[in-house]
């Protein structure tokens, strides 16, 4: 099994594309690193459906090098029962943010048995990295990034790897890129987006800096960036030349992105198409099924729903009730916009014990979301689920039946005068994909701040909104 091949003792460190091959299994499909969003029932459930390596989110280095919080440390990742960074949790890479290369060397050594690997945030553009002083905003500091990594490098008995933004320029970014490799960084991942891209101005990730990267280092090269769909991943390869595809807010609003829509066979195909009672989860062959939305597995998202709350339930690993909430606002955004009922009960759930009671008032009222959907489904029988395609006049993009998991796009505001910070990329002022693709930059982040070096984590009331 990939990153679980041999005991830590006896495994030699690998480097570079032996690492990618032999431990990692050489994975195409890559869930990202998210705050409070890729905690390991969430690894669980992506992994079912087509994720082949998994990043935990990011953790506060400083936090964690600090023997007094030994509770928050195994909030962040639990060592004690045995389940993350288990079996059933490889192959995994452990993601910290820090600008002291001594206290990410602790932080690291601690969590070093428990992973594949350990990979640095350089990628975060959100205010609590500028307070914090970390992530994209320590972009500037060559010195301290090449230290960071090389430290890991030289101390590590596994790789270190690197998550970045890309300058304005390729030239810059190109170099940037072979100073994190030659620091000692195994893999790269390349988001497409300038550190000014976030928010509103998010705007579309620009593959050809991905692709110049790829071809200037020796090391493999993940793609990060517009992908809401499943056609979007070979696209996003082919356009890049890249090792594997990473995704953030895709995968949270559709965990089955990775995976290919079923075909029937041949032989099936009329009685396929007569029996269109049948359960819709994916998209019939037809001419239409060449858009890159209709290839992919679209299924309930009240089943991913109740499918993710009994891992919840099932796993000794507490997951944060913060995390389930977060979870679900986002799984069923394309019925509770229209339900709201439903997203206000599901918004009164507070946290109790025993925990089981909580989960299952939230299995309650994901069933009667998913009864209504079935109702609207059957309202509509007998019509090919691909003329209930709309196109969203704002975004240009497919609308999916609103009891199907599907992207969110956050439609672009008005444009403001232009700022100069983010008239340096062409692409912002477009419409914004939710491919964060950032672990900081979904709005949870805002619950690990770096201030005063304590980590605070506060539990959301809100739906947490996609960001490009």
């Amino acid at each position: 099994m990939p990153g679980l091949t041999v005991p830590e003792s006896d495994r030699k460190k690998l480097s570079g594309y032996d690492f990618y091959r032999e431990v990692l299994g050489s994975p195409k499909h890559v869930v990202a690193p998210m705050v409070d969003q890729s905690e390991l029932a969430w690894r669980t459930l992506s992994r079912r459906y087509g994720a082949q390596l998994v990043y935990t989110p990011m953790i506060n280095a400083k936090m964690y090098a600090d023997l007094r919080h030994k509770q928050k440390r195994e909030e962040f990742f639990n060592t004690l029962l045995g389940e993350e960074g288990g079996a059933g949790d490889r192959p995994l890479i452990i993601q910290f943010c820090a600008n002291d290369p001594d206290q990410l060397l602790t932080s690291a050594k601690l969590l070093e048995p428990y992973c594949d690997a350990v990979d640095i945030n350089l990628g975060c553009p959100q205010d609590i990295a500028r307070r914090g002083h970390y992530g994209s905003f320590l972009q500037d500091e060559w010195d301290l990034i090449y230290k960071l990594i090389n430290t890991l490098h030289r101390n590590l008995s596994i790789p270190v790897t690197a998550k970045f933004r890309v300058f304005s320029t390729v030239e810059k970014t190109v170099e940037y890129a072979k100073m994190l490799e030659s620091a000692g960084a195994q893999i790269l991942t390349c988001h497409g987006r300038l550190r000014e891209q976030r928010g509103h101005n998010t705007g579309l990730a620009d593959w050809d800096k991905i692709r110049a990267v790829k071809e200037a280092v020796s090391v493999p090269v993940f793609a990060n960036g517009n992908v809401l769909f499943h056609g979007d991943v070979e696209r996003l390869l082919a356009a890049t030349g890249a090792d594997a595809v990473m995704s953030a807010e895709g995968n949270l609003y559709n965990p089955a992105l990775f995976s290919p829509a079923p075909q029937p066979p041949a032989s099936d195909t009329t009685s396929a198409e007569s029996n269109s009672s049948a359960p819709s989860t994916s998209f019939s062959a037809s001419p239409l099924s060449l858009a890159p939305y209709s290839i992919g597995l679209h299924p309930r998202h009240a089943s991913l729903a109740l499918e993710y709350l009994e891992i919840v339930k099932t796993q000794r690993t507490p997951t944060p009730l913060r995390c389930v909430k977060g979870h679900l606002f986002k799984l069923l955004k394309p019925a509770l916009s229209r339900e709201t009922d439903l997203r206000d009960r599901l918004q009164r759930v507070r946290y109790e014990k025993p925990e089981t009671a909580m989960w299952e008032k939230y299995e309650e009222i994901v069933r009667d979301l998913d009864e209504r959907m079935q109702r609207d489904e059957k309202a509509v029988e007998g019509q090919p689920l691909e003329s209930l395609v709309t196109i969203d006049s704002v975004t240009n993009l497919p609308v999916l039946p609103h009891w199907l998991a599907q992207p969110y796009v956050r439609p672009p505001q008005p444009a403001p005068a232009k700022k100069e910070s983010v008239a340096a990329d062409t692409n912002v002022g477009k419409r914004s994909p939710p491919e964060a693709d950032d672990a900081q930059e979904a709005e949870t982040s805002k619950r690990a701040k770096l201030d005063n070096g304590e980590p605070h984590i506060e539990e959301t009331q809100r739906e947490v909104a996609a960001i490009g």
